[in-house]
């Protein structure tokens, strides 16, 4: 039957509708809220001076038919891709009314996690046990990598021509784009569940609770962060690949020492406030391109933002109605995206 088209909706598709903060209900739900300590939580109000270059402060993406589990921008900051139970790749613009401007399809299940290799080439990781390399401008795959028995869950790119991948197999892959084999495995033993490409390591989390520093030249193992009590769900590098974000189902957000001369315990610092539940999402985390803040993905619905000179929680962002799964820093402007349960992606500007 007809579906009721409810106030304020439009006879666009689905894919190509980003509604403005202004046709949201005004709610708390849907406004940014400060959380820093001491004062009243504030609402962003409409004479707010504006930080980014986004149509409204806060830009709401709808299209996605199921859960979204990765979100990244591009290098660029002018467009992102997301990707999740759908088994496609939706690319959106980040400025104007956020058009869903194409569909990338291929994958035969479920992609958990995708990034961008440069400027025009995204990687992404699936259940269906592969990982993939796209031309986004072109709109097509360039390469399917095969040589996972297990559903991948994490993928990172190293420079221009590396991949690395963790799967259920209990193995990291390390792929040369140019070539279709694997150039290298290395045996983390249990199911490998998030990765990070380092300048000298590759790093890979695991259900058992530790992250491996596989050196790339010995491909050996140069020593494990162990602090975690629970399955590692998500990793990141610093910007300047000092330190290493770690979250993980133990709800707690660490920030690890990875430099060569780091001190012999690497956790320098932990985040807390998020959440993960019994659903066992494969939540993320990201830096700002600064460095100075830090964010994860979260099941209680909300995008957690820490200062990490500080360790304090700075932002504390409602709107999602399901499990926050994977959040981005823009890499230009103050603008934070993040990607749910929900299948909706928020994009909202912080302060400068």
């Amino acid at each position: 039957g007809d579906k009721t088209m409810e106030d304020g909706d439009s006879l666009v598709p689905a894919a190509k509708r980003a509604r403005r903060e202004e046709s949201l209900v005004v709610s708390s739900s849907s406004m940014l809220v400060s959380a820093k300590q001491g004062e009243e939580p504030w609402l962003e109000e409409e004479d707010e001076v504006r930080t980014s270059g986004l149509a409204a402060p806060i830009m709401l993406l709808t299209g996605h038919e199921g859960a979204i589990y990765s979100m990244k921008f591009a290098p660029n900051g002018e467009h992102l891709a997301s990707a999740g139970h759908e088994r496609a790749i939706y690319l959106w613009e980040v400025y104007g009314e956020c058009q869903n401007y194409n569909v990338l399809r291929g994958h035969k299940n479920a992609i958990v996690d995708l990034s961008w290799v440069d400027a025009r080439t995204l990687c992404t990781a699936s259940a269906d046990k592969t990982v993939m390399l796209w031309d986004a401008h072109v709109g097509r795959r360039k390469k399917k990598f095969t040589g996972h028995s297990g559903f991948v869950n994490a993928v990172s790119p190293g420079d221009a021509t590396s991949l690395a991948s963790a799967a259920d197999d209990g193995r990291a892959l390390l792929w040369d784009t140019r070539s279709r084999a694997a150039v290298a495995s290395f045996e983390v033993g249990r199911a490998a569940t998030a990765i990070a490409f380092g300048d000298a390591e590759i790093f890979v989390g695991s259900i058992d609770d530790t992250i491996a520093a596989f050196d790339l030249r010995t491909r050996d193992v140069s020593y494990r962060l162990v602090g975690h009590s629970n399955t590692i769900t998500g990793l990141a590098l610093s910007p300047d690949g000092a330190f290493l974000l770690s979250n993980a189902m133990d709800a707690n957000l660490h920030c690890w020492d990875v430099r060569p001369l780091a001190p012999e315990n690497r956790l320098a610092k932990t985040f807390a406030g998020h959440r993960h539940d019994f659903h066992k999402n494969l939540l993320k985390a990201a830096w700002a391109p600064d460095g100075a803040k830090v964010s994860a993905g979260s099941s209680d619905n909300i995008v957690h933002i820490w200062d990490v000179p500080t360790v304090d929680e700075i932002y504390y962002l409602p709107g999602h109605k399901g499990s926050v799964n994977d959040v981005h820093f823009h890499p230009r402007e103050p603008i934070v995206g993040s990607c749910s349960t929900d299948a909706a992606i928020y994009l909202g500007e912080i302060a400068a």
